[in-house]
């Protein structure tokens, strides 16, 4: 009853709603010459009518190679702006643009531009997971992909400030044997994960591997069987001869592990509390409904300063140099 009330209110918000809503969404995306692009944790019906699914590194590449004039981007403001950043000429629409990021918020910036000043002569290495104000104060930007290798790049005599993740920068840093100076930044998802949840589930499920995103606290990672991006994760519970996984990271991607390994079985890693904590709030704002409405209404677009994009765009073509 509360799934009808809700999708009533938002067909009165939104106007009449065709009834195929995959059919309309198609025939928008050849008249506007648009693509889809969407993060694997989006809901099911969106990741469905995507051209592209990936993880930050996969869709940021996809933005910059795409030859259409307007980026329909199903994912959260700093995916966007990131498309936005890599394509100045084309319309970039974000189905609602409160869908923001937690970690990104953790580093406002003009805190970060003191905390920068405080720690002169470092190289700044930011997580893609931040806003354009804190790319265009960055020498580099990294996923979680990439992080690693990113660093091992860096000669070892030139100090690095990490931001925003703290968690990701701590395996980083245990990964390459580099000290880095951290931004205490992080996930609200990633960051409720019970470690005692999860080890009362492995002992219910021996067989079962622990997967993690590297967001994930220390305390859950090592209970991990494998911990990488959410594209790594993907690949190797494709891939992998075992049957069951507790996946430690937003579960929409189950939806991906499903659909490319149907007869395994995937578990989502419980939070602390009794709660739909381990889904990510801002993710799950986008809708098919207002993925259509953005689309019909060339509505919710990405807007940069001109100054912001030109400098956020340097550190995120040397990701992209450096990943090759």
């Amino acid at each position: 009853m509360f799934t009808t009330a809700l999708a009533q209110r938002e067909k009165t918000e939104q106007g009449d709603l065709p009834l195929d809503l995959f059919a309309a969404i198609e025939t928008l995306k050849q008249e506007l010459n648009a693509v889809i692009l969407a993060h694997y944790y989006q809901e099911p019906d969106i990741q469905d009518i995507a051209d592209f699914i990936g993880d930050s590194l996969q869709l940021a590449k996809a933005a910059a190679d795409t030859n259409a004039d307007v980026i329909v981007f199903a994912g959260v403001h700093f995916m966007a702006e990131t498309a936005k950043i890599l394509n100045p000429d084309k319309m970039v629409l974000l189905p609602d643009l409160n869908a923001g990021c937690s970690l990104a918020d953790s580093c406002p910036a003009e805190a970060f531009a003191a905390f920068k000043a405080a720690h002169p002569n470092h190289l700044v290495v930011s997580y893609i997971n931040c806003s354009a104000d804190i790319k265009a104060m960055s020498d580099i930007i990294c996923t979680s992909s990439n992080a690693v290798k990113i660093v091992q790049q860096i000669p070892k005599y030139q100090p690095i400030i990490f931001a925003p993740d703290r968690n990701l920068g701590r395996y980083v840093m245990e990964k390459t044997g580099r000290d880095l100076v951290l931004w205490e930044g992080s996930c609200v998802v990633h960051e409720t994960f019970s470690e005692k949840k999860i080890v009362q589930l492995k002992i219910a499920h021996p067989q079962a591997e622990a997967i993690a995103h590297p967001e994930c606290e220390t305390s859950v990672l090592r209970h991990a069987n494998f911990i990488g991006s959410t594209a790594a994760l993907l690949k190797y519970c494709e891939q992998s001869p075992c049957q069951e996984f507790i996946v430690a990271t937003e579960p929409g991607i189950i939806h991906q592990m499903q659909k490319r390994a149907p007869y395994k079985r995937f578990i989502p890693a419980p939070p602390l509390n009794n709660c739909a904590c381990n889904e990510c709030p801002f993710m799950r704002l986008n809708t098919l409904e207002k993925l259509y409405c953005v689309m019909k209404n060339r509505s919710a677009e990405i807007i940069l300063p001109e100054n912001i994009r030109i400098t956020a765009l340097r550190p995120i073509q040397r990701m992209l140099e450096m990943s090759v």
